[in-house]
């Protein structure tokens, strides 16, 4: 999934930038696992005194032996791909303006983003999971806490210089790389389908007929929003198929799956990708009329459908009496589940946004967020890595030139 995340994210911007990008997803699997490995696990899912409904204890600096080893390292080894995931989305938001070392620093931070919600869905005793939400592979735990601290992210450090500036260059909008950019959304789209099915956490007792029914909703997800943003590049582009739309629909389709793709029909799965598509290429342009600036897309592709996904999640999901799940409006006719779907989705959108603005407003007043003008005007390649001979320590001289 970095893999995926980092080429997807290196085409989207300009040439610029695209080396930063990719060692910022470097940064977040670094600083994020050590986050995670340190005590990001134990907020999530400790079970030692003192673990509550509303966070964990226990287990920090992840360590076992014993019967009990397999399940605490794979629990953490795949856990920890979620969480590093939940940092990556913000680093599209962040792109092409922020310092190398704050998003260092904030990767290690987010993960306390990520570390509270994960234990209100996912935890046994999680307090919104006691009240009957679902959140089958992170659609709201992963996917909405991205993208709302994307979205505060990229408030905080406002648009890049020169957009929605009259006389703005639109080729500051333009793809780096397309080519780059479609070979990480073709690693994302199979990387999805280990995450999706991977979260039944295991094979035996039957779990293997849920972890098949995940991969076919989620490829069939993927096959409506593609097929919808097709449509609509074709329809609105003068016949053409725009490779940012097609992007943005497919991953669109993926997250909205993610809530409940081992619980769906095939026929759902297609209506909800093809929904999901259609709120993630349209949801572009609701930003930029309010002046939201995201280069890559991260809110567009990941918030606004993730908010989709909990609610389809609320409409659709089957029934299960041996597994106390109530089921959604359209199996049942009962919206509990919806309502509990949709206080999910408040409540960890405001703590997200809260969060994100106490940490990012401690980096600020700290280190700094924001490179200044000249740099991000030579760009982060040349500023950060020295790709072009610039130096980090001219950054004075360069300020005042």
């Amino acid at each position: 999934m970095q893999s995926g995340f980092g080429l997807l994210e290196s085409g989207m911007v300009s040439r610029k930038h695209e080396i930063n990008i990719l060692v910022k997803n470097i940064a977040d699997v670094l600083f994020g696992g050590l986050a995670f490995w340190m005590f990001g696990y134990a907020f999530s899912f400790g079970k030692s005194h003192g673990t509550n409904p509303f966070i964990g204890f226990g287990d920090f600096f992840v360590d076992a032996d014993g019967p009990n080893m397999g399940l605490t390292f794979s629990k953490f080894f795949f856990q920890a791909s979620f969480s590093t995931t939940a940092t990556t989305i913000v680093s599209g938001s962040m792109a092409e303006r922020v310092k190398l070392e704050s998003y260092c620093l904030f990767s290690f931070m987010n993960t306390i983003i990520f570390c509270l919600p994960a234990h209100w869905l996912w935890a046994e005793n999680g307090w919104l999971k006691n009240l009957g939400a679902i959140d089958e592979a992170g659609a709201c735990t992963v996917h909405l806490v991205g993208g709302v601290t994307g979205l505060t992210a990229t408030i905080m450090l406002k648009p890049r210089s020169g957009r929605f500036e009259e006389g703005e260059d639109k080729s500051c909008n333009d793809m780096g790389s397309p080519t780059t950019a479609l070979l990480g959304l073709f690693m994302l789209w199979w990387g999805w389908l280990a995450l999706n099915c991977g979260s039944t956490f295991g094979v035996t007792d039957g779990k293997w007929k849920v972890a098949a029914r995940a991969a076919v909703m989620t490829i069939n997800a993927s096959v409506g929003g593609g097929t919808t943003a097709i449509l609509l590049s074709y329809f609105t582009k003068a016949r053409k198929v725009d490779v940012k739309l097609l992007i943005r629909g497919i991953l669109g389709s993926l997250v909205s799956i993610s809530g409940l793709c081992g619980w769906a029909r095939p026929w759902e799965a297609i209506l909800v990708g093809a929904v999901g598509s259609l709120i993630a290429c349209y949801g572009v342009s609701l930003l930029e009329r309010v002046r939201i600036d995201d280069p890559v897309g991260s809110v567009s592709i990941h918030m606004f459908p993730a908010i989709w996904a909990m609610v389809a999640a609320g409409i659709f999901l089957e029934p299960d009496a041996s597994a106390k799940r109530p089921g959604g409006l359209v199996q049942t006719g009962s919206a509990y589940t919806l309502g509990v779907e949709l206080l999910a989705t408040v409540v960890v959108s405001v703590w997200c946004a809260l969060m994100a603005t106490v940490i990012l407003f401690f980096i600020d007043k700290t280190i700094g967020l924001r490179v200044s003008y000249q740099e991000e005007v030579l760009g982060a390649d040349i500023v950060e890595h020295s790709i072009g001979g610039y130096s980090k320590a001219r950054r004075g001289a360069v300020s005042q030139e």
